[in-house]
């Protein structure tokens, strides 16, 4: 029997599936991994999830399997190239968004120990269990949303708006917006009982 997913997955979209099944709202404590997500999300800045999905390997190739220190050091030259390679989205201000935030991203790092240590504060430090039964009833950002976002911006980050970032907060599991008929709600701490 094929289990419950949220609705938003495409069933017929392998992908799709591995992603939400095995990725998504998982918490992530690992800050490569924040950066990439990041890089993602503000890549599909007005694209569909799938999209990005799709180019996800050819984003780790061009972006130094999102190496924020390498990313940070790309030339002019190597943003160029970039705005012509096919196995990513050919947006030149995304592409020097992702380079931009490379830096700022290391910035927060020598600020804070690690990027994890400074976004999980926004969630004082554990996931936010939400119980949204059906996908209209997922918001598009939050109230923690909007204060990191601020706060990213006023660090130097660019396409990292509140939407945006309420997705990374639901990709890195600071959130669990699975909904509560979804197998995976429960198995990342939700609980359906109505205590």
């Amino acid at each position: 029997m094929t289990p419950k997913r949220c609705g938003w997955v495409a069933l017929d979209d392998p992908l799709m599936i591995a992603y939400h099944d095995r990725e998504w709202g998982v918490p992530v404590h690992d800050d490569r991994k924040h950066f990439e997500f990041l890089v993602l999300e503000g890549a599909q800045a007005g694209l569909s999830w799938s999209i990005v999905l799709n180019k996800r390997e050819g984003y780790r190739r061009a972006f130094s399997d999102f190496d924020p220190s390498k990313v940070a050091g790309y030339t002019e030259v190597r943003i160029q190239k970039l705005a012509i390679d096919a196995a990513i989205v050919r947006n030149r201000l995304k592409i020097k968004s992702a380079v931009n935030n490379a830096k700022a991203f290391l910035a927060i790092q020598k600020e804070f120990g690690t990027f994890d240590d400074y976004c999980w504060r926004f969630v004082e430090g554990h996931p936010k269990v939400n119980r949204r039964k059906a996908i209209r009833d997922i918001p598009a950002t939050s109230r923690e949303a909007d204060a990191f976002s601020k706060d990213l911006k006023a660090r130097g980050f660019t396409f990292v708006g509140s939407t945006v970032i309420y997705a990374h907060m639901q990709a890195v599991g600071m959130v669990n917006d699975h909904t509560t008929d979804c197998f995976r709600y429960r198995e990342l701490g939700g609980s359906t009982s109505k205590a």
